[in-house]
């Protein structure tokens, strides 16, 4: 049994990020919108992207067993689908097996397309992800349909085809061709929390603003509500962030929106110390977590980990919000990485480099080329 031209979609996720992690994939016959295979399993505890790398090779493997000519791959991952098409660099060295697995896949078909979708769109091969982190593994195959029969194509089946053939040529009809535009991201480093005078570890200890920093916060707002052209604020879920947000957003007049990846870095045991009282409890854990990104407080979480799951969210930004003006209101850690990774600076960057309540930073991202920082930890508001 083979059928000619196939539609892949797939997915992954991770509950944590690292965390408890999954694939899934769906293969459908181009012409009639048949499911011809379905693939979801775990993989243990590991990272959003292994997890949509993952899928995709279960589904471009589905697709070769059913002998497909043409692939029209559908994901909802940017950094995916612009590394498999080499626009960008694969910088992690963990993906690079991954990336080089699925490109020698998309290689054994005589015709590939590769297009970005919406995560809504992208529904069928999460819900199978999400399958998998429930526990449950999937491996289901079926009959292709007769060659000449007829079948109602799915919604989606004839646009994928005129998206991806926009998308090579640039037309603005297509919503990849507005990723060419910029995503510029004004940063915001919260107002003072109860902790921050104290110079505390306030990672994901929910702590609430102080009074001065609710004052900090009216000042920032009042500062962003001045400048013209922003579009949605996007905050970390924690109180200190959140009421920072929601101040900004109200003076601004848009939307707020949440995403747990940018929350702050889990600094375990050392929670609520001072970087002093850290040390007296465990020197030799504090030398080696200073020396290398790779070492994590203990009970906690490394800053190559929180690159990770932050350079997913800024890869979901660029995405969601192509041509907009975005507020991210985060803290130190996550912002500091992300001026890092527009810089393509080393991961010393970030004792290098001074963020204060409510500073202000700006970056332009480009999908398709590198991104342009216009500004650091800018306070002139607190006069």
């Amino acid at each position: 049994m083979s059928v000619e031209h196939v539609l892949v979609e797939a997915d992954g996720g991770s509950r944590g990020n690292p965390g408890t992690a999954g694939y899934g994939a769906v293969v459908l016959d181009a012409a009639t919108g048949t499911v011809l295979a379905e693939r979801a399993a775990g993989l243990g505890v590991t990272t959003n992207n292994v997890a949509e790398y993952s899928g995709l090779i279960a589904g471009l493997e589905a697709a070769q067993a059913l002998g497909a000519r043409r692939v029209d791959v559908r994901m909802d991952s940017k950094l995916v689908i612009e590394q498999c098409s080499g626009r960008w660099q694969v910088k992690q060295a963990h993906l690079k097996p991954l990336v080089s697995r699925a490109t020698e896949l998309l290689r054994s078909f005589p015709e590939t397309t590769l297009t970005w979708i919406p995560r809504a769109e992208n529904s069928r091969a999460d819900a199978l992800a999400n399958t998998a982190m429930d526990g449950n593994d999937i491996r289901r195959d079926q009959a292709a349909p007769e060659v000449g029969s007829t079948g109602t194509p799915p919604p989606s089946g004839p646009a994928v085809v005129r998206r991806a053939a926009s998308e090579k040529d640039g037309g603005p009809g297509w919503r990849g061709g507005a990723q060419r535009r910029a995503t510029t991201t004004v940063l915001v480093r919260h107002a003072s929390s109860v902790l921050s005078p104290e110079k505390r570890f306030s990672g994901r200890g929910d702590v609430a603003l102080s009074d001065d920093g609710v004052r900090q916060a009216e000042r920032v707002a009042a500062r962003l509500a001045a400048r013209p052209g922003i579009d949605v604020v996007v905050s970390s879920p924690l109180r200190r962030a959140r009421h920072t947000a929601e101040l900004i957003a109200k003076a601004v007049g848009v939307p707020v929106e949440f995403d747990d990846d940018l929350v702050e870095t889990d600094f375990g045991a050392w929670e609520g110390l001072t970087f002093s009282e850290a040390r007296r409890s465990s020197p030799e854990a504090v030398d080696a977590w200073l020396s290398s990104p790779d070492v994590a407080p203990p009970g906690g979480e490394s800053f190559a980990q929180v690159a990770e799951r932050v350079d997913a969210a800024r890869e979901r930004l660029v995405a969601d919000h192509a041509g907009e003006t975005v507020v991210v209101v985060s803290h130190v850690t996550p912002l500091k990485t992300l001026l890092r990774l527009a810089l393509e600076a080393p991961p010393v960057m970030l004792y290098r480099l001074q963020l204060d309540v409510t500073g202000v930073s700006e970056v332009d991202w480009y999908a398709d080329g590198p991104a342009n920082v216009r500004l650091v930890n800018d306070t002139h508001h607190l006069g």
